[in-house]
């Protein structure tokens, strides 16, 4: 079942911190996952990417503040899970965060997970 897991949402004073983690279905991972990153919000604004190399990529509002990273736990050899570490949260990031998953032929996207900064 092609499924993606998000959690790490929730409510923070700016300044602060929050970690999310998504991670990929087994059937995701026998499609081949070439990518994995967060977006955020209704028009889907890029926060960072990783592909199944490690090379990572920010959008220009997380540069400096959040970093994408494997997650190492879930599998050792293939890109399958992802953390974003969100530091220094302003109350401009509040937004629903998504996870995506780019395959060779597609692409998934999570649920959403909310995140609340407030001054």
């Amino acid at each position: 079942q092609v499924q993606l897991v998000e959690s790490g949402g929730g409510s923070v004073q700016a300044g602060g911190s929050l970690r999310l983690s998504c991670a990929a279905s087994d059937a995701l991972l026998a499609s081949g996952i070439d990518e994995m990153g967060w977006f955020r919000g209704s028009r889907r604004e890029k926060v960072a990417a990783i592909s199944r190399g490690g090379q990572t990529t920010y959008g220009d509002s997380a540069m400096g503040r959040f970093t994408i990273s494997r997650d190492n736990a879930k599998n050792t050899a293939y890109l399958q899970a992802v953390f974003l570490q969100m530091d220094s949260l302003e109350t401009e990031d509040t937004a629903v965060y998504y996870c995506r998953v780019k395959t060779r032929t597609s692409e998934w996207w999570g649920q959403g997970t909310q995140v609340t900064v407030s001054s």
